[in-house]
């Protein structure tokens, strides 16, 4: 008599690099046999976790404690914790948390299948971290949640040393990919339909870094710095070349990495899209030099002049923290100006949250919950206001939109869809006649602005059937249910959280 496979759910939270780690352990797991769990409850939860903000902590345990009935009346059920909160706290969840079966880190992430079975023989917890990369997350098997659009690692880890940032620590000093294996995946990608692929890394932007002197690099490397570009342009070249490769997106620079020649390498590759992240964190020179951010106000808004002078129409993202401990009313006053004179199509915004293991956390200057509130708001309130003059300026423009699975709460009682145009905006519209499936893309005139999404009312002009549409139509008659739930991804919300919704996480 066979015996039923073991179902598996992963829940993840934090930033980019986490979704993408979340679908290596789904490819790890269902490589040893594990299948996604439907209706009922798994045998196997996942917790892939961030440690970035401080609700991190609550947020974990208190979903463990909900966790812990469900696994007494589920005989066999196991729980495992992995990502950055269980490369910082290690034995802590076992202790505080008990009835947990795993706890991997952030470097071990291909041993979740060994450790998984080593609990159930062994039947007491595994802990098991370890403190430098054990294998390149690239090279283990994955299963990937969008046929059409993909993450691609560059890079793992970060060589930065940010103040409020506990990031370093956790992921390590970074180590990158050679080229040819990152163009290799993004070629095989291309050939399974994908048509959009967002390249990833904490710092994407310090590409290259990673394999120390030039003169030691591979010879790969040194071929696409030829000339004095930097790797990371080359890179965005390279990416240029790949047939069939329609969209190009990457996330997360940093400023003091963003050097002329990739904003010429955005400018010059075609399939390079018009969009751009750029983390601000603070328009204050003094609270950027004790954040230990290594640029400042000028040299920000100079990038951003720069990338508006070779790309009129990108549209710039930015991340921003309120409330640094030691932020004065004029230090916040120079954020506003920044956010003025940027004109962030939207921005990422926290409240400043202490994390125990960084200087930030023992840094003089700690500011009242109510005066970082107050800021927050204000804040929140400029920037929708931008948002919404800048996307105002879409109207009547007509986008091509690649078509989505599930991006609008609303897109069933409207009869809309939903997408993504080339510069990242979301867009709703009306679902033509013609049946229309996720990947592929179709062109539409704006009608309409809000400050977080665009909407296209009038009939759709074209559409077109492509690759990717065909890969998403595969997957259905493979069984895949085209509402079947993904990792959850705990970004932070753009502009002011939907109510009574608790503060999400993310890495910045």
């Amino acid at each position: 008599m066979e015996t039923a496979a073991r179902t598996y759910e992963i829940r993840t939270y934090g930033c980019q690099m986490n979704v993408h780690d979340s679908e290596r352990l789904s490819g790890l797991l269902e490589s040893a046999g594990y299948v996604r769990a439907e209706d009922a409850e798994p045998d196997v939860v996942v917790f892939n976790t961030c440690a970035v903000r401080e609700n991190a902590d609550n947020r974990l345990y208190g979903n463990l404690g909900h966790l812990r009935p469900v696994k007494d009346g589920h005989p066999g059920m196991q729980i495992a914790v992995g990502g950055c909160l269980a490369q910082k706290d290690r034995d802590t969840i076992a202790k505080r948390a008990p009835w947990v079966d795993v706890v991997f880190g952030t470097h071990n992430i291909g041993s979740l299948p060994a450790l998984l079975e080593r609990a159930r023989v062994q039947s007491e917890a595994q802990v098991e971290i370890e403190e430098s990369l054990v294998t390149f997350p690239s090279t283990l098997p994955t299963r990937r949640e969008s046929p059409y659009a993909a993450w691609v690692s560059i890079s793992v880890g970060c060589n930065n040393t940010c103040t409020f940032c506990i990031v370093p620590s956790l992921r390590g000093k970074e180590k990158d990919r050679r080229p040819g294996e990152i163009l290799a995946e993004v070629e095989a990608l291309v050939a399974e339909g994908v048509l959009e692929v967002t390249l990833l890394g904490q710092n994407v932007n310090a590409y290259g870094s990673g394999f120390g002197a030039l003169s030691a690099a591979p010879d790969e490397v040194r071929a696409m710095t030829e000339g004095g570009q930097s790797a990371f342009a080359g890179l965005l070249r390279a990416c240029g070349g790949v047939e069939g490769l329609e969209r190009v997106r990457f996330t997360s620079p940093h400023p003091k990495d963003f050097t002329d020649d990739v904003i010429a390498a955005m400018a010059e590759t075609p399939n390079v899209t018009p969009s751009l992240h750029m983390p601000l964190q603070s328009g204050s020179d003094a609270v950027l030099r004790a954040m230990r951010r290594s640029y400042r106000q000028e040299r920000y808004l100079g990038i951003i002049e720069k990338v508006r002078a070779a790309i009129p129409d990108a549209a710039i993202t930015t991340d921003i923290i309120v409330g640094f401990p030691g932020e004065t009313e004029a230090d916040f006053e120079e954020t506003l100006h920044v956010v003025r004179e940027a004109r962030f199509s939207s921005a990422f915004t926290f409240q400043y949250s202490k994390r125990p293991g960084t200087p930030a956390a023992t840094m003089d200057g700690q500011l009242p919950k109510e005066v970082v509130q107050e800021r927050y708001e204000r804040l929140i309130a400029l920037q929708e206001e931008i948002s919404w003059a800048e996307n105002k300026k879409q109207l009547g423009r007509t986008l091509e939109v690649l078509v989505a699975e599930g991006e609008g709460r609303k897109d069933e009682e409207t009869r809309r869809l939903s997408g993504r145009a080339r510069d990242n905006r979301l867009v709703h519209f009306t679902a033509p006649d013609e049946r229309v499936r996720p990947g592929d893309m179709v062109t539409v005139e704006v009608t309409y602005a809000a400050p977080h999404h665009l909407v296209a009312d009038k009939p759709v002009l074209d559409v077109r059937r492509t690759r990717a549409g065909d890969a998403w139509e595969t997957r259905q008659g493979e069984g895949q249910d085209a509402g079947q739930k993904g990792v959850a991804l705990g970004m932070p919300s753009i502009g002011r959280p939907a109510q009574p919704a608790s503060p999400v996480n993310g890495c910045s």
